[in-house]
């Protein structure tokens, strides 16, 4: 019988880490089976998907409280799959929701719980650290300041880097010239990067007004717009681009955007940390339903909510490196604001750069991928 591994990986970004990892096992372990959720990058490795990626694109309390059928029916499905295969460990990425449930299954079942990139415990939903130390047997954290926090509260946290620095380190982009020249842009055009996000909430709540934005920007210079589409995502989801006609808008991978842009406009999450790895001055925006709004308000306790502040700047403090936009905020108006200051300013763009490189360098591991995969070795050994 072939060694059994289940990965729970729900999220675009969480397919991605994972792949990182399972890759690396594969080749010490070629013939360990892998099941699951997962996406593209996991299937791609072989892994036996019971759900895709694209169907657990479920935030904020108000979806979850719609899809609860559908959820309840995940969770049978996903433990019915465990009595059955009966896997060696379980690997389980980001996607708390779901995966801390799991893992007081996994628990209870005596099947050892590696867990990657930690619930943001710190920033919100502190009660968590309960399930974490009773049910995971290996945390692995992507922040070097996660260590503390988590050891304050008696749990062994092990820092393996940020799977980022690892992914892009891979990464080959043609310059800047090439690219603009593929895509006939005239020399003194500027870029601006759109990021909506990678779920259709976001891009309900958060694309208009990154257009309306745009069309602002557009009467003041002459810009191109280069604007991350995510793969997974069907053109429905932004049929709003017919209203916007106006615009010169650039189809990209999020990666593109980063590289390329003279300032990028951010949907808050993973996003926002990439953005800092390329050091691509930007703009941080995010918008909800309002119920979603009110509830999270209420649970979070950072002054900061982007990722790229938190790393650059800290938890707690009122500092910032990049500008934050949040729900009222979050318009077209103050977006193109902001924007058009750090056009403006040369030395403002110049200054905001190298405040996200230093902190990028900050991030930075020895082969998170190499290095939890030798721990997932230990365990299915």
């Amino acid at each position: 019988m072939p060694i059994k591994l289940f990965v729970l990986a729900g999220e675009v970004s969480g397919d991605l880490h994972a792949a990182g990892v399972i890759s690396e096992l594969l080749k010490a372990e070629p013939d360990i089976r892998v099941f699951g959720i997962g996406g593209e990058k996991l299937r791609t490795l072989g892994a036996e998907l019971l759900y895709d990626t694209a169907q657990m694109s479920i935030m904020g309390f108000v979806d979850v409280l719609k899809h609860s059928l559908f959820l309840r029916r995940v969770f049978r499905d996903l433990k019915e799959a465990v009595r059955r295969e009966k896997p060696r460990a379980a690997f389980l990425v980001d996607y708390p929701g779901m995966n801390l449930v799991m893992a007081r299954f996994f628990h209870e079942l005596g099947i050892p719980v590696i867990y990657y990139v930690s619930p943001q415990v710190w920033a919100w939903k502190e009660g968590r650290v309960k399930a974490i130390r009773r049910y995971i047997d290996r945390l692995l954290v992507i922040f070097d300041f996660e260590v503390d926090f988590f050891r304050r509260h008696q749990i062994n946290a092990e820092f393996v880097g940020h799977p980022v620095i690892e992914e892009l380190a891979e990464l080959s982009l043609p310059s800047k010239d090439s690219f603009t020249g593929s895509h006939g842009i005239q020399p003194g055009t500027r870029l601006v990067g759109l990021l909506p996000g990678s779920r259709k909430q976001e891009l309900s709540h958060i694309l208009p007004e990154l257009l309306e934005a745009a069309r602002l920007l557009n009467r003041k210079y002459r810009v191109v717009f280069l604007l991350g589409r995510a793969p997974h995502l069907d053109a429905a989801a932004y049929s709003i681009m017919k209203e916007y006609s106006d615009l010169t808008v650039v189809n990209c991978a999020a990666y593109e955007v980063m590289q390329y842009s003279d300032v990028a406009l951010v949907t808050s999450g993973t996003a926002t940390l990439e953005t800092l790895c390329f050091g691509c001055p930007m703009v941080v925006v995010y918008k909800t339903g309002a119920l979603n709004y009110m509830i999270g308000r209420r649970l979070v306790k950072l002054k900061n909510i982007s990722l790229a502040n938190i790393v650059a700047k800290g938890l707690l403090s009122s500092e910032r490196a990049v500008p934050e936009l949040i729900q009222h905020e979050a318009n077209g108006p103050e977006i193109f604001r902001q924007a058009s200051m750090i056009l403006d300013s040369p030395d403002l763009a110049a200054s905001m750069r190298r405040e996200l490189l230093a902190a990028r360098d900050r991030l930075a591991g020895a082969s998170p991928s190499h290095k939890i995969a030798a721990i997932l070795q230990e365990y299915l050994q």
